[in-house]
């Protein structure tokens, strides 16, 4: 059994305790806001993270106070050896959970439970067959939603991650909601994101207001209940009054919650991202393979995180495209 024996702090005294992992690049949707139209390179099979090389990684991080660990992707079902990865990371001292786009899911029901996976963040970003279509350039719609219904069904802690986007899907905020009356589930709407070639730009982002407003004109302010923030939450969550279900809102853009951030980002590749929109990176996976302890270079890529947003502290600077070429596009840093 790992005893942690240290824990990560950056230069403004937060503990980092959340690694998400990206386990693969790929992925079996096209979302259009996370990969390019003309798609991307994918890095050589050679410079990315082994199964092995995953466990070994998560044991420095876990040694070093990491209690949760979150799977990502791109689509990290798709990761060879998926299933020795979950076995072996569900050994360790953490709270282990996964974000997928819940095509595969039905398949690892069993796994999930076996391996005490309570936590599962689903992305739907549309109710409609459609326009899933449309925003997926897939047609997986009718999968995802018997993966989802599964899930909550038996028993599993269900948040459906929906990117929300001014003349995309914001039609549906009222119909999101209303998802929750009869499912103990959680809708977290998100922010649109800047990233490599996923054509953002501010007049798409809908607001925590502007998702309040819809509520209260669909089922009155009086029904809104707010509820209470968790630590390092990342959203302000709410329930409309007799619903099973809740709804919540992350405001990455208009009112980030930086203060609080407690999340490294390891990619599938083998790099810390200290934040996600962070255009440097730490190399543990060169290191790991030349037989160093990386436990050194882990404390120091953390330490000099910025305070806000990967530097970028003012909104001129945050708002210019120009900034988001030298990052990443979502698919590659993970969810």
């Amino acid at each position: 059994m790992i005893n942690p024996t240290e824990h990560i702090a950056d230069q403004f005294g937060r503990i980092h305790d959340y690694l998400r992992i990206s386990l693969t690049e790929r992925c079996n949707l096209r979302c259009f806001y996370c990969m390019p139209e003309d798609g991307i390179v994918l890095s050589e099979k050679s410079n990315l993270m082994s199964h092995e090389e995953v466990i070994a990684i998560a044991q420095q991080f876990v040694q070093l106070g990491v209690k949760k660990i979150r799977l990502t992707g791109g689509e990290p079902l798709l990761k060879k050896n998926i299933e020795k990865i979950i076995e072996e990371l569900s050994q360790l001292p953490i709270s282990l959970g996964i974000t997928t786009n819940g095509i595969l899911l039905e398949k690892y029901i069993d796994l999930f439970n076996k391996c005490g996976v309570k936590d599962i963040n689903i992305s739907l970003d549309t109710l409609n067959k459609e326009k899933f279509e449309q925003i997926t350039r897939r047609d997986y719609f009718d999968k995802v939603l018997s993966n989802i219904d599964l899930y909550e069904k038996n028993g599993f802690n269900v948040k459906i991650n929906n990117v929300i986007i001014k003349g995309t899907n914001d039609d549906e905020i009222a119909d999101f909601i209303a998802f929750t009356k009869n499912r103990n589930i959680a809708i977290r709407f998100i922010e649109f994101m800047p990233f490599d070639g996923n054509k953002w730009n501010t007049e798409k982002i809908i607001t925590l207001d502007d998702i309040l407003k819809v509520a209260k004109e669909r089922f009155s302010e009086e029904n809104i209940i707010t509820l209470k923030s968790k630590k390092n939450g990342t959203a302000k969550n709410f329930r409309i009054n007799g619903f099973k279900g809740e709804f919540g809102v992350i405001s990455t853009v208009s009112n980030p919650f930086c203060d609080s951030c407690n999340r490294i980002r390891l990619t599938a590749n083998g790099r810390i991202k200290n934040c996600l929109f962070s255009s440097t990176e730490t190399d543990l996976l060169t290191p790991l393979r030349n037989g160093e302890n990386i436990a050194e270079h882990i404390k120091k890529g953390i330490l000099h995180k910025f305070k806000v947003r990967g530097g970028m502290e003012t909104n001129e600077d945050f708002f210019n495209e120009d900034n988001f070429t030298k990052n990443r596009n979502m698919t590659t840093i993970g969810g």
